[in-house]
């Protein structure tokens, strides 16, 4: 191959190389591109993903906050009106008193006023039960401190000591809690001090 032949294919070579390397600095410029407009793409995905998201998170922010007020709307409206449905029970009964009050003074039948009175008081002691307000059951029983509260103490051959002779007022219970103790009187024990004295006697 001659000088002139041999440089020009040099330089051929040298032209198809230079091709070469500007594909593939194309290819990877494109490549480069491509990589970039991914990532600017999952960027979005994500940002986009990111804000749905927030939007999720304040609105189960806001529900919370409502189902919040409503509740301690619900609860101070309960504590409010809480015996509201009592009363209601009750107000028949203050009907029956105010048409009793406004016939009492034309009654002739003292028996009638009592047995409308009667009727009166056994309604108004129903509705308390339904409530779960009982009475204490005092007269004739063992005085028990956790019913009973004693104004005095009567001495009484016919009962064991320490038993509950009169009610001057009567107790109650709500459910299972004592809400107001009994006042009673109470037999005494009268062989104690009877006995203390025949000792001094003795002595």
């Amino acid at each position: 191959m001659s000088k002139g032949k041999k440089a020009k294919h040099i330089k051929e070579i040298e032209i198809d190389d230079e091709e070469v390397k500007q594909e593939v600095e194309t290819s990877e410029i494109e490549d480069e591109d491509s990589e970039s407009e991914k990532d600017s793409d999952k960027l979005k995905e994500l940002e986009l993903e990111i804000g749905n998201l927030k939007d999720k998170l304040l609105r189960k922010a806001a529900e919370f906050e409502n189902y919040k007020r409503r509740t301690e709307n619900d609860q101070l409206s309960l504590l409010t009106y809480a015996a509201e449905s009592f009363i209601k029970k009750l107000l028949p009964v203050v009907d029956d008193f105010e048409r009793s009050l406004e016939h009492i003074n034309d009654a002739q039948d003292i028996d009638a006023i009592k047995n409308g009175l009667k009727l009166i008081y056994e309604k108004f002691m129903k509705v308390l039960e339904e409530q779960g307000v009982k009475k204490i059951e005092a007269v004739g029983k063992v005085f028990d401190v956790d019913f009973h509260e004693a104004l005095l103490q009567r001495a009484d051959d016919s009962v064991e000591p320490n038993t509950v002779l009169e009610e001057i007022e009567k107790g109650f219970k709500y459910k299972d809690k004592v809400i107001r103790h009994s006042k009673v009187i109470v037999s005494e024990d009268v062989s104690g001090p009877s006995g203390e004295n025949e000792t001094q006697e003795e002595n």
